[in-house]
């Protein structure tokens, strides 16, 4: 069946119309393609790309001899400037469907587009395969080293490999700052691995009863500051970028003399220590017990006298006072509906909205818009070659 793509959709597909809605995989807006049909639901059809009848000037080459089949990528066949166009599509059709808005982006914001990635998940096979999963699958697709990984993660993969290390695993988590140091996950895997690891150049190494042998950490410059995380942290993986993304909110935010901040979902501190350089105080909060260990350890590491740490979950976080700046980052299901009664109860002058799901961004920008102007709304490209999308807006209290 031959059929003209129109827009694009979240998840990498793109739109198509036959008898009902149809997204595809493998197209982008403009072409004509052949497709076969992967499943039937009530309302719309899933379909891949069997041939391109009419192919779009972006169309390129994917570089990776495993695209299509790991699960790691799924916009390696368009131009990088194509993917930003789409994304940026994606991001306002949101805004508009969901949340009633027409708004116009600001440029997005990008840095590097391969070897960016200074985290890795790696999977475990039972026969010690170590790689990525398959698209839809638990299957594990292995590699000899992921263009989208920074090369220090692609040489200690290969050591892993050369040293049958990954026996009796299922995850290997690696984090590459200064030096990188690893999680392992597993069962009844031989606690020596620790050495091995060592060996193998990880300063560090985590085992997944919390005991570590050598530093649990590894440190990254975050503009002048000293920003430490260790493995079972999460922290954005594209650091080049995230470091202009972090001088930008304060660059957006200063003056910030006398101002006192809250930061919700606030990680090991990306945006806490930076702001706590210029703001009167900043109360961060996050549950994740590893994430607080390195917030502390950030702060005292940087000498920071006005930044304090609370570990609980945003949820349970009573907001009793007056914050001029409130930084929102939350996982994909956006703001909870408490959340956000408890922000109009007790608004903050400005708020920065970090979002990594366009469809929860434009929820939430809704239900706050009643009290807040939406000043700006502009794409991350945090994640090239994938489909995950990151925003960030500004908003000002009316």
């Amino acid at each position: 069946m031959a059929l003209k793509s129109l827009m694009p959709a979240y998840g990498g597909y793109t739109i198509a119309r036959d008898e009902k809605v149809v997204l595809i995989k493998g197209a982008i807006p403009g072409e004509v393609v052949e497709v076969t049909i992967e499943e039937k639901k009530r309302d719309y059809a899933i379909a891949s790309v069997a041939n391109v009848i009419e192919a779009s000037e972006y169309r390129i080459s994917p570089r990776c001899s495993v695209f299509g089949v790991c699960g790691g990528c799924q916009l390696q066949f368009i131009s990088h400037e194509k993917q930003l166009m789409m994304k940026d599509e994606i991001i306002l059709d949101s805004l508009k469907r969901i949340g009633g808005m027409e708004i116009s982006l600001e440029p997005a914001l990008s840095d590097l587009t391969w070897n960016y990635r200074r985290r890795a998940q790696l999977k475990v096979s039972r026969n010690k395969e170590i790689g990525l999963f398959r698209e839809s699958s638990r299957d594990i697709v292995t590699f000899q080293s992921c263009l989208l990984m920074n090369q220090e993660i692609n040489a200690l993969l290969q050591k892993i490999k050369e040293t049958d290390s990954a026996r009796n695993l299922s995850e290997i988590h690696i984090a590459a700052g200064d030096s990188a140091v690893v999680f392992l996950k597993g069962r009844d895997y031989d606690r020596s691995l620790a050495d091995t690891y060592r060996e193998i150049g990880f300063s560090g190494v985590m085992l997944d009863d919390d005991t570590c042998s050598g530093p649990v950490y590894t440190n990254f410059d975050l503009n002048g500051m000293l920003y430490t995380v260790a493995p079972r942290t999460f922290f954005q993986a594209h650091w080049s970028l995230n470091k202009k993304v972090v001088e930008f909110v304060v660059q957006q935010l200063l003056p910030l003399s006398g101002k006192h901040v809250l930061d919700l979902y606030a990680g090991a501190g990306n945006f806490s220590i930076a702001l706590a350089a210029h703001a009167e105080h900043v109360v961060s909060v996050e549950e994740n017990p590893f994430a607080v260990a390195d917030g502390i350890r950030n702060i005292e590491l940087n000498g920071l006298k006005n930044c304090k740490f609370l570990r609980m979950t945003a949820e349970k976080y009573r907001i009793k006072k007056k914050f001029d700046i409130l930084i929102l980052d939350p996982p994909r299901h956006g703001l909870g509906s408490d959340i956000t009664n408890r922000i109009l109860e007790n608004p903050s002058d400005t708020i920065v909205y970090i979002s990594c799901n366009p469809s929860t961004l434009a929820r939430d920008l809704k239900k706050l818009k009643d009290k807040y102007e939406i000043q700006s709304v502009r794409q991350i490209d945090f994640f090239p070659h994938t489909f995950h999308i990151e925003t960030i807006a500004f908003l000002q209290i009316r």
